[in-house]
């Protein structure tokens, strides 16, 4: 099934679900309000313009297989002069054994980028900053968590995110970019820096926040985690949130996704969490519930350490590859957003003979490890359309 042994995977699947004992723990952290830690520190950009390497820019060649089986190589391109920003800021990835990452790039740090930002450069100057993000040996151990994880990671964040106004942005328009814990760390931002200033709401063109659990009040496209920026539903809407996180099952009780008890999730003191609900926008569909064909892109070259082997058991064995940097694998689906047993997701089912994917590394992750690659394409799309929006605003 695949070149790595039983041993390897069980270390990983017991890794990652490891995560699951303190995620809770981790979100009561996050979602409050921390103050900067080391706000001395200098930011450490992963991406950034003229940066080298910059691995949120390069090959966009890609192989798409329909299907059949049948394929044909296809070639985008970087944008040139592109006239607005992405600010990405990357998910839970470094497996370092203190709680805190410090500020090397690692294999890890590298890769992600290519995955969740690279194919955004063929529309944006994609900044990223280096942060010392709480890491997978901290969300798996209660005993290595405390407000400091957080706020020191948080600290990089908004540290970052002034040192882009003040040296790059210079009035142009930005897309925040984020998942899972990168998610978490833009949810704060946006809620208690970018809200509260009336010249930096002006800049925002979307927020991209995949797999972090942005609530909303029932029927309403806020009142959870944000008071001012509404869910996108349609692409030439600015100033809006798509969100979601990935499912082919409901997510049961427990699910670390897609329930506002979920890591992350906020809902403002004293009300009631039965009024509120995790927020799904379908980006293949953002104007309504039908069930469409989502555009999957990935990486072609395999994911380093174990998250690499978490897609592994996401797939069953090795994930679709290609000789190109890039695949859209023969395998497609269609997505939804679902309400069912009090839970939102981004409810995928197969087209055809598509491969049904595994939860992993159990039912509670779902499938979070493809938030950002399981409509890449679709996503790209609406921040280029909404990118032409917000320029013939501004």
């Amino acid at each position: 099934m695949t070149n790595m042994s039983e041993g390897s995977i069980d270390f990983a699947r017991t890794r990652l679900a490891g995560a699951a004992v303190v995620i809770a723990v981790l979100a009561a952290l996050a979602v409050a309000s921390l103050a900067p830690s080391d706000a001395s520190a200098s930011t450490k950009w992963l991406c950034k313009p003229g940066t080298k390497p910059d691995p949120c820019k390069g090959s966009l060649e890609t192989t798409v297989f329909k299907s059949d089986g049948s394929s044909s190589v296809k070639t985008g391109k970087n944008a040139k002069k592109p006239k607005y920003d992405c600010f990405y800021v990357y998910p839970t990835v470094s497996e370092q054994p203190t709680p805190n990452a410090n500020k090397d790039i690692d294999p890890q740090q590298t890769s992600i980028a290519q995955y969740q930002a690279a194919r955004y450069s063929e529309d944006c100057n994609v900044y990223a900053p280096v942060y010392r993000q709480a890491t997978l040996a901290a969300i798996s151990n209660p005993d290595n968590v405390d407000q400091d994880t957080f706020a020191k990671a948080y600290g990089d964040v908004l540290k970052a995110w002034k040192n882009y106004l003040r040296n790059y942005n210079k009035g142009r328009g930005v897309v925040l970019i984020g998942h899972s814990q990168g998610t978490g760390m833009l949810s704060q931002l946006l809620a208690e820096e970018i809200e509260k200033s009336k010249s930096q709401r002006k800049l925002l063109i979307s927020a991209v926040l995949l797999g972090g659990n942005v609530t909303v009040k029932k029927g309403k496209d806020l009142g959870g985690t944000f008071k001012r920026t509404p869910l996108c539903h349609s692409n030439k809407q600015t100033g809006c949130v798509i969100a979601y996180s990935t499912f082919n099952q409901t997510p049961p009780d427990g699910a670390l996704f897609g329930r506002t008890d979920g890591p992350f999730a906020s809902i403002p003191e004293g009300k009631d969490p039965a009024d509120y609900k995790v927020a799904c926008t379908n980006p293949a569909d953002l104007e309504g519930n039908s069930s469409s064909p989502v555009e999957t892109i990935a990486r072609s070259e395999p994911f380093p350490g174990t998250l690499g082997i978490g897609i592994t058991i996401m797939y069953g064995g090795p994930a679709p590859s290609a000789e190109t940097p890039w695949i859209t694998p023969q395998d497609h689906y269609k997505a939804r957003c679902d309400y069912t047993d009090g839970a939102s997701s981004l409810m995928i089912s197969s087209i055809g003979d598509a491969k049904v994917l595994n939860p992993s590394p159990d039912a509670t992750w779902g499938l979070h490890l493809l938030d950002a690659n399981v409509a890449l394409g679709d996503l790209v799309d609406i921040v280029r359309t909404q990118g032409k929006q917000y320029l013939k605003k501004h």
